[in-house]
């Protein structure tokens, strides 16, 4: 050292700006560590530019490298660069006047030339201060890549004023040297810092070590073209990434330059946590800007039900606030939202082509979540609806269709793609609803899960065909070439019952009448009174929830006038009113379990038994003994 140290004081305003940035803009500590580390980063990246076009640099056969090497016994952090390095007067004026941003004018600088610089990571100025979060005496030994330079040692506790010095035997870049304050003494210890690097800054471009250690050993692939890259490297950063002891199901490699510039690396794992029970998944997809890491575990980036995700985005257009840690700009990240959102719902499309089992194998994982997001969320309704895949009459029992397929196996005269719910498909083969469809050869999804009728309420039409339940009255039945068997009531006796049984049942129902529904069954609940048929009315309870007090809204009753029931309980009207009452409710009630709307079965069971000794004791009159008569035939 030759010359006598020079004092420098911070203005008034850099004081006021040091302050919040030592004491409110970084909500983590150990966020300085990510930042020196972006400047060596970006020291490097501008001295590696310089060398395409100069020749006179100093100490030219130095490696571009990272070194953090700890000590503990003296509570200190170094880190070193072997980049562009800094003479005195570019002291003052990046280290000295905070929020002017070397590599900020290096960028534009760059841009003036039509040059890309997504290597560059510093763009605000602030992040060399973040270390005085845990020091208390900060020293930068730095030596400039001109030959004619010289070495120079920058210090200043951050109170307010710095003191620059000449330093012999400086080699070239930047060495930041870290005494860190009492209670700070973790971030001189290896483990610590290794996890550190390892969280933030794996991907930095240049060699990283820590104590002769060489930490970023994961290579930063989404950056690289997919032709380049081996299904081992995948896998590798795939295991890396997200601590999966599995190799992935699928995997998405996409860029884009427009709208927004976009490299990223997505991947779907084998299993789904939440189905086995064991928690729900939290979207694992980390954002990085220049291969820095912004959030490891960012809310907004997808939508709630692709949490299953996992992999890297890496976006250098992203709007950072001083910190890095927020995004200011939440227009631009709900485009990133979408456009990544998109992409990847493209790629599950494209997927179910090419590889129609393995994209089987992810339904049967994850169609839960994309049965989830086809039922809330409208902005992606057409996307999730081609990806939808159910069981179905024309398929075998565990064979799955979608949609797409439904249509093409349509009759060219039929405009609606007909589903049934029930809680399996043996039920729903069971009940009423099918017998005339199966009789006029019309294809039904079964729908099984609680949420698939959320779904179809959500979706509602696909591809200009309305999605309807089979039990809805907006569903309009051509006449069979061949009447069903049986003979029907008269048009006399058939209005005569449906007007006794709705007199009869009171408020539970709507409305009674016959129709084209039912070949084999007695009764049957149909939509009619707006609320879309029992589908609907299931949707709506469900949202109501089972005890919310509010009355149950009647039903539309179809019943079939060949049926043997129905002719039987006209004739009874007359002879038996209280019998004719006690099946009445019974048909109505067997009907509202056949179509899952029979909350509370216990006024049905006690029914029954009453129906049940009362058929029993007549059976027991006219085939057996006359009652009363017992004791006679035991003597």
């Amino acid at each position: 050292m030759t010359d006598k140290p020079t004092q420098h004081e911070f203005q008034a305003e850099t004081k006021q700006v040091l302050d919040i940035v030592v004491n409110s803009l970084y909500k983590d500590k150990e966020i300085f560590i990510r930042e020196l580390i972006s400047n060596a980063s970006d020291a490097l990246e501008k001295l590696r530019r310089l060398q395409l076009t100069e020749k006179e640099i100093f100490e030219d056969e130095l490696e571009h490298e990272i070194k953090v090497t700890t000590d503990d016994t003296a509570n200190t952090l170094t880190i070193q660069d072997f980049g562009l390095g800094m003479n005195k007067e570019e002291l003052i004026e990046n280290l000295g006047t905070i929020a002017h941003s070397g590599s900020k004018a290096f960028i534009e600088a760059l841009q003036a030339d039509g040059e890309k610089s997504d290597s560059l990571i510093g763009k605000f100025g602030v992040g060399f201060y973040s270390v005085f979060m845990v020091s208390d005496k900060v020293q930068a030994f730095t030596r400039t890549w001109k030959k004619d330079g010289s070495g120079q040692c920058w210090e200043s506790d951050g109170s307010g004023s710095y003191s620059i010095e000449e330093s012999s035997d400086q080699q070239r870049g930047t060495k930041v040297v870290i005494n860190l304050k009492e209670g700070f003494s973790e971030f001189a210890k290896e483990d610590r810092v290794k996890d550190i690097i390892k969280k933030y800054s794996a991907f930095v471009q240049f060699p990283v070590s820590l104590n002769g250690e060489k930490v970023n050993t994961v290579d930063a692939i989404w950056l690289r073209s997919k032709n380049e890259i081996k299904d081992e490297e995948y896998e590798e950063f795939y295991k890396f990434q997200s601590n999966d002891y599995e190799a992935p199901l699928m995997r998405m490699h996409f860029s884009a330059d427009a709208p927004l510039e976009i490299n990223s690396l997505l991947f779907v794992p084998k299993r789904n946590m939440e189905k086995m029970g064991m928690f729900r998944n939290e979207n694992k997809v980390a954002l990085h800007c220049r291969k820095v890491l912004i959030d490891a575990e960012p809310k907004a980036l997808f939508p709630e039900w692709l949490r299953f995700l996992k992999g890297v985005v890496d976006s250098s257009d992203l709007p950072l606030n001083v910190s890095r840690e927020v995004m200011q700009d939440s227009e631009l990240l709900r485009k990133l939202n979408q456009v990544l959102t998109k992409r990847f719902l493209r790629f599950l499309n494209e997927q179910s082509k090419k590889e129609p089992e393995t994209y089987l194998e992810f339904w049967k994982e994850f169609g839960i979540l994309i049965k989830e997001g086809a039922a809330t969320d409208f902005t992606y309704k057409d996307d999730l609806a081609k990806l939808l895949r159910f069981e179905s009459t024309a398929m075998e029992p565990g064979k799955l269709t979608g949609l797409d397929e439904y249509i093409d196996r349509m009759a060219k005269d039929q405009k609606e793609i007909l589903f049934l719910f029930g809680k399996s498909r043996q039920s729903i083969e069971a009940g009423p609803y099918l017998e005339a469809l199966k009789a006029r050869s019309l294809e039904v999804l079964l729908l099984t899960e609680p949420v698939d009728e959320y779904v179809m309420q959500s979706v509602r039409e696909y591809k200009e065909k309305k999605i309807i339940s089979a039990d809805s009255d907006e569903l309009k039945l051509e006449k069979l070439d061949q009447e069903p068997e049986g003979k029907a009531l008269n048009k006399k006796d058939t209005k005569s019952l449906c007007k006794w049984l709705k007199e009869s049942l009171k408020e539970k129902v709507s409305e009674v009448e016959t129709g084209d529904r039912l070949i084999d069954s007695p009764v049957c609940i149909v939509g009619g009174d707006g609320l879309g048929g029992a589908s609907a009315r299931r949707v709506m309870k469900m949202m109501q929830g089972a005890d919310d007090g509010m009355p149950t809204s009647p039903v539309k009753l179809q019943v079939n006038q060949r049926h043997p029931i129905i002719k039987g309980l006209s004739k009874l009207i007359e002879s038996d009113k209280e019998t004719a009452e006690l099946i009445a409710n019974q048909l109505l009630d067997n009907a509202l379990a056949t179509a899952n709307l029979l909350d509370d079965p216990r006024e049905m069971i006690a029914r029954s038994y009453k129906a049940i000794e009362k058929l029993a004791n007549q059976w027991a009159i006219f085939h057996i003994i006359p009652l009363g008569m017992e004791k006679n035939c035991e003597m």
